[in-house]
Order: structure tokens, then sequence, then C-alpha cells
């Protein structure tokens, strides 16, 4: 009996793994969540974020791999969203260590 959600949409996903680049340095602030929030709608952010709160950060990577494995990515999809995980992680100025740590996590399960 799991309880796993089934597959999130691409959207679902994306929304997923901005929370939880913005989450990597144990500060989400204002202007992350309102960067993400400006990428989804205000019903999936609200559904995602309630789910991303309720998780360890080894469920949300197991999720994440789970979800990334049942969509088709192109490179170039790849490259804006990398975009954004790096906006999301500099946004205060700073590329901390534990934000280096999720990039590479994130580059080992993206490709």
């Amino acid at each position: 009996m799991g309880t796993a959600k089934p597959n999130w949409t691409k959207l679902e996903l994306h929304t997923y793994i901005l929370l939880l680049c913005a989450n990597a340095d144990s500060e989400e602030t204002e202007e992350e969540i309102n960067f993400i929030k400006s990428k989804t709608d205000q019903t999936i952010f609200d559904a995602i974020y309630k789910e991303f709160q309720a998780d360890t950060e080894k469920k949300a990577l197991k999720k994440i791999q789970r979800n990334i494995e049942q969509h088709a990515y192109s490179n170039m999809e790849l490259i804006e969203f990398r975009k954004e995980v790096y906006q999301i992680f500099t946004s205060d100025g700073k590329f901390h260590r534990m934000e280096k740590n999720l990039d590479r996590i994130l580059d080992n399960i993206l490709y």
C-alpha cells in the first residue's frame, strides 16, 4: 500500500524541483517563491508546495528521479530549466555549498 503520488506533469515536476532548489540553503525567500509562482499557476503551486513541505530531501530526490524518467526532455528544455535552477540558487547573490551539492545531484538525475 504505497502513498506515492502518481506521475506528475512536467509543470508539476518543474515546480517541485524549483521548490527543492529554493530550500537547498534552508531559506525560502519571498523572491524565490514569487519566481516559482511566476512559472506555474496558483493551484499547481499550492498542491505541490503542500506535498513538498511534507517530504524529506531524500524522499524528494526519489520522487524527482522517478518522475524525470517519465518525461522526455529536449536539450533546449533542459538548458532553460537549468537557467531557472541557477537563478533560484543565486537569487541571494551567493552560491552556497549546499546549493552546489544539490546542483551536482540534479545534474546526475537530469542528464
